[in-house]
């Protein structure tokens, strides 16, 4: 028998005007940036910064909820540089992405092994796992 989903939250944000020129704003007012294309020099932040951010703040949560069961402590110094690009192949759009895992202070086989299962618990890694090629390098 299956478990029963909890939802634990709901993010709610309205988009108007798209990459190009456009404003997201949270119903809470927490977030609201303004948006604009990649490389234009326009004032705005992209989906891929976006998505840049969001994954690497829940992939060192995730770090830190793996550490806890494998009985380490992530340093406290623990960061993670985060790559998004946006590729066009013919007239197809696809990112790829690259995690730069600073973990100074471990073992480079304790901190490969907190990176490995942290990608298993991590919903952003579980969410594009498959689908977009992602490359993870570690800095001890």
């Amino acid at each position: 028998m299956a478990a029963t989903k909890k939802v634990l939250y709901t993010a709610k944000v309205h988009t108007a005007g798209g990459r190009a020129n456009g404003l997201a704003r949270s119903d809470d007012g927490h977030l609201e940036v303004r948006l604009s294309t990649p490389g234009t020099g326009s004032t705005g932040t992209n989906p891929e910064q976006l998505f840049a951010a969001g994954w690497s703040a829940c992939f060192e949560g995730a770090m830190d909820i793996v550490a806890n069961k494998m009985k380490i402590t992530l340093p406290p110094d623990a960061a993670i540089d985060a790559e998004v690009d946006l590729c066009l192949t013919g007239a197809d759009f696809s990112i790829q992405a690259r995690l730069n895992v600073h973990l100074p202070g471990l073992s480079q086989e304790t901190a490969r092994q907190l990176v490995d299962l942290s990608h298993h618990a991590c919903p952003y890694s579980k969410a594009i796992k498959g689908n977009v090629d992602v490359t993870t390098t570690i800095t001890v």
